[in-house]
């Protein structure tokens, strides 16, 4: 079986593709850094479409809290594959198909100002249906504009 970190290749390109497939994030211009068991990383650079603030040139709050929920879902995923290793292919396919977030909070901590952020998203806890996932927002200095915890369907 062919590995990339401890998820399976197919594994990986399995959330890579569905990232992808998602007009609404290559809208935005999201992109996936890494996946593994650890974290998923995404970034997104600042474009003047994502301007909320156009007087300040501040990133959109709907951006931020988008970025941080596409990453958090991501990693959800990731979390899945290892509790539904068991079942068949298929099996596995339908459940992953469910995923979805059931509750966001999102805490602004400072004006988004930069032009690369980065999501970092971190798994809490995964249960047998829904799984538990902190993310945060860097700019390109490592300044937190942002965190995250979102509880995701995923089973």
């Amino acid at each position: 079986m062919n590995r990339h970190g401890d998820l399976t290749l197919a594994e990986h390109e399995a959330v890579r593709q569905l990232f992808e497939h998602i007009p609404f994030n290559r809208e935005l211009g999201m992109e996936l850094d890494e996946i593994g068991p650890e974290r998923v990383v995404m970034h997104l650079p600042m474009k003047p479409q994502l301007i909320g603030n156009f007087v300040h040139g501040i990133l959109h709050g709907g951006v931020i809290a988008s970025l941080l929920d596409v990453a958090g879902g991501a990693m959800a995923m990731v979390g899945a594959f290892d509790r539904h290793r068991h079942l068949d292919e298929a099996e596995r396919a339908a459940k992953l198909a469910r995923l979805g977030t059931i509750d966001l909070r999102i805490d602004y901590l400072r004006p988004g100002r930069g032009q690369r952020f980065s999501a970092t998203a971190m798994l809490l806890r995964s249960g047998n249906k829904v799984a538990v996932v902190r993310s945060e927002l860097h700019n390109e200095d490592g300044l937190l504009i942002a965190v995250g915890t979102g509880t995701y369907l995923c089973g």
